[in-house]
């Protein structure tokens, strides 16, 4: 099984044991996974430099319990909308790379528009 999968699958195994799917509906569960993307951010605001690479050092655990309530969320939403999350992420990184070509956008960080 899939790390995505194992993954996704603990997370069901959480929601169901506390009977919170009656709570789960796609834009509450949307709406959760921008506010935790925000939490995020909030660690990054006000800082630059020096400053902030410490930060990141000295918080790191922090950002990283962050970072899985986002992914949480994201693995939920795409069970819960039949969407292969592993199958999409492999898609748009193919997408992604007919959009930004090397030869075009290395070293670059224009959007694909400008070239």
């Amino acid at each position: 099984m899939s790390e995505i999968k194992n993954l996704t699958e603990k997370l069901l195994e959480f929601r169901r044991e506390r009977d919170w799917e009656q709570f789960h509906n796609p834009k509450d569960m949307a709406l959760s996974l921008t506010l935790e993307a925000t939490e995020v951010l909030e660690h990054f605001q006000w800082k630059n430099g020096v400053v902030l690479d410490e930060y990141v050092k000295t918080h790191a655990e922090h950002l990283g319990e962050e970072l899985a309530d986002v992914l949480g969320w994201v693995l939920l939403l795409s069970h819960d909308l039949g969407i292969d999350i592993n199958k999409a992420m492999q898609d748009k990184i193919i997408k992604n790379g007919l959009k930004y070509p090397v030869d075009k956008a290395k070293g670059r960080a224009d959007k694909y528009t400008s070239y």
